[in-house]
């Protein structure tokens, strides 16, 4: 039987941390909490919130208004060549479980927070890999927006999950509670694995700012303008992919690297990142966003759009 509390600070539970409470607040660990759950909010009229690893969100100074959903199932099992996870379990001990078990596809996802069911919903990705490249099944409880829900588990397979970048089935319709996953991989090279997998953390321990913060704020957005590709390939000495140009460098050309507003600054190292100095408020963030928005647009006529989720607003 589930546990409700009331008015629970969510900023905690925030990569970002920030955040003002819920209302009503539980944790799940298997499909019946979460139909309980999910009953408690339609019987009491609730709006409710489902809620991983914290990463990629913003909630509101405000709160939230309902229910918030803390999902906890945290399993992971290893069988053959594929890993079986809880949508609760963080991205990071996937990786771990597929590198020590001398799996591979899952290297370029070393350092990226969140949970797996996070990581699906929103099709994360890095370094020319994605979930998209190695989902086999994904389990979810399908839902109606008046919080109706059904009574049977769906098996969802890849292409059922109309995978885009950095966008899925569950992220467009909002239909669907991720309860487990399966990963599909193929056997490796241990050593070579780990050794890889070290190596990209390192990686992003000198390219990614340290501190408070959602991760990525923007899509890399798709460019026509070859003078800017080409100027961008001169800078940086690296080579566009399908047209997309890394949005921290065109923050960093718009003249915002650094830009502090309240307790909050574009990052000094990687200007796709906002940081929360510890005091950061989410209005902070939400005028912060505006204007890198409207002054890469201003300089360049590209249109960012935010990677963020945005909760209580």
């Amino acid at each position: 039987m589930i546990e409700i509390k009331k008015d629970v600070v969510l900023a905690p539970f925030t990569t970002f941390r920030i955040g003002g409470p819920a209302k009503y607040f539980t944790e799940v660990g298997n499909e019946d909490e979460m139909k309980e759950a999910l009953s408690y909010a339609k019987e009491n009229s609730l709006e409710f919130f489902v809620m991983g690893g914290g990463s990629n969100l913003l909630i509101s100074d405000n709160g939230f208004d309902g229910l918030v959903i803390r999902m906890t199932n945290v399993s992971g099992s290893v069988s053959g060549e594929k890993i079986t996870c809880g949508a609760g379990l963080m991205l990071s001990e996937a990786v771990r479980l597929a590198a020590s078990n001398g799996l591979t596809g899952m290297e370029w996802a070393a350092g990226i927070p969140g949970t797996v069911g996070g990581a699906v919903y929103g099709n994360a990705g890095a370094y020319g890999g994605s979930m998209s490249d190695i989902i086999e099944n994904v389990k979810i409880l399908e839902i109606e927006k008046d919080g109706t829900f059904s009574a049977e588990i769906k098996n969802c397979g890849n292409s059922d999950c109309s995978f885009e970048y950095r966008n899925s089935a569950f992220k467009k319709n909002g239909k669907g509670i991720i309860f487990s996953v399966v990963l599909a991989l193929k056997k490796g090279n241990k050593e070579e694995i780990e050794t890889q997998v070290k190596d990209i953390i390192e990686k992003r321990k000198t390219i990614h700012p340290s501190g408070f913060s959602a991760g990525s704020v923007f899509q890399n957005p798709v460019v026509e303008d070859q003078e800017l590709i080409e100027r961008f390939e001169r800078d940086t000495g690296a080579k566009v992919k399908d047209n997309k140009v890394p949005a921290g460098w065109l923050v960093m050309e718009a003249g915002l690297k650094g830009k502090k507003i309240g307790g909050v600054e574009v990052s000094e190292k990687h200007s796709n990142f906002i940081v929360n100095s510890g005091s950061g408020k989410a209005e902070d963030v939400i005028i912060l966003t505006s204007m890198i928005k409207q002054k890469v647009r201003e300089k360049f006529h590209i249109q960012l759009k935010e990677e963020i989720r945005y909760v209580g607003f």
